[in-house]
């Protein structure tokens, strides 16, 4: 314990690996979304962003890249398939890479071609929880109570059971490391330590929508360390 606990507060160096790592991930991440089109699968897509990581410099994802088309997403860990999008599906990307010994984590979620407002709804209810919870990161916040902002925003709007995992992980040498930010944990935030915030909603057999950064914890407030717009949009 008293070696993971040093290993959560990163060092000045340490975080600025994990800031170029993340860059990685928004230049990536831009470059797959204009590279779905009519007749791609999940799993061509998958390829395509493992390709892209090496040719950003990255040595490559730091865990299976995770696209999710429709229904599929709708399952938190789904692992590509020959999945071929269609009009109206959601577009879930989750994907990572690690450089020089330090991993990213991103989720976006868009739709392809139309955007059906019932899924647009959800969309904008995960992304508020992400971002109120992102809003109260600070030295002293209890992990646990994170976590609450989030769940408590999305149990209001009836998706309570559909939120079907823990607010964040820790993340730096490995994309999971130890510690968390869940309703049991209730150690403190401190300056230092990066953790993503990845909220979700998921509707078995329907969709599923996830919004992940991951937040740096500074002297005295937060630093995200994805800017890639979290509002949804329409592929064409």
């Amino acid at each position: 314990d008293c070696v993971d606990d040093a290993r959560a507060c990163k060092d000045k160096a340490e975080q600025q690996l994990m800031k170029e790592a993340s860059l990685i991930n928004d230049r990536c991440i831009q470059k797959a979304f204009s590279f779905i089109k009519e007749g791609i699968s999940e799993i061509e897509v998958a390829s395509f962003i493992d390709k892209q990581f090496k040719c950003e410099g990255a040595d490559g994802p730091c865990f299976e890249t995770i696209v999710s088309f429709g229904a599929n997403a709708a399952d938190p860990h789904h692992s590509p398939d020959k999945t071929i999008v269609k009009s109206g599906d959601c577009v879930l990307i989750d994907m990572g890479c690690k450089k020089d010994g330090y991993c990213s984590d991103m989720t976006r979620t868009h739709f392809f071609k139309s955007a059906p407002q019932p899924y647009t709804i959800i969309h904008d209810l995960v992304r508020s929880a992400n971002e109120a919870a992102e809003r109260i990161v600070k030295p002293g916040v209890r992990l646990c109570d994170i976590d609450k902002t989030a769940r408590d925003i999305i149990s209001a709007a009836g998706y309570g059971a559909n939120f079907t995992h823990r607010l964040g992980h820790f993340c730096g040498q490995s994309d999971h490391e130890q510690g968390d930010v869940s309703a049991i944990n209730t150690s403190v935030a401190k300056e230092g330590m990066i953790f993503s915030i990845e909220p979700g909603v998921y509707i078995p057999g329907v969709f599923g929508v996830r919004i992940e950064d991951l937040v740096l914890v500074t002297k005295d407030s937060y630093e995200l360390l994805n800017h890639i717009d979290k509002k949804w949009h329409i592929i064409n």
